[in-house]
């Protein structure tokens, strides 16, 4: 059995180069929500390097990478590839849909 989607908001309130945090409805997971040029993903909002939420940090459009604002680590967010130092595990990628203009998100490791 599959995980439940989880609403995070409309595709109209989320524009390309922003991000929101969802939190899914079963876990309790944090969700970072990515609109890169019109295509949404979804990363854990935690750094793996630190307990940190990745969504404080900035998010680059023009590269598709977010920094973590406590020490520097960046991740790609259509991947959740760790970029560079001090991180080198991968941010936990999620699977988003879009239906009638909704996002979903969901945390599916469970």
């Amino acid at each position: 059995m599959s995980a439940a989607w989880t609403y995070v908001c409309t595709t109209a309130e989320l524009l390309p180069g922003e991000m929101k945090v969802a939190f899914d409805d079963a876990t309790g997971t944090p969700i970072a929500v990515f609109n890169l040029d019109g295509m949404f993903y979804a990363l854990e909002d935690q750094c793996t390097h630190e307990d940190f939420e990745l969504s404080a940090g900035h998010f680059d459009a023009a590269s598709g990478q977010v920094e973590c604002v406590l020490h520097g680590a960046k991740f790609d967010v259509r991947e959740g590839t760790a970029l560079c130092a001090p991180a080198y595990e991968p941010v936990a990628k999620f699977p988003v849909k879009v239906e009638d203009g909704k996002v979903y998100v969901r945390d599916d490791r469970h």
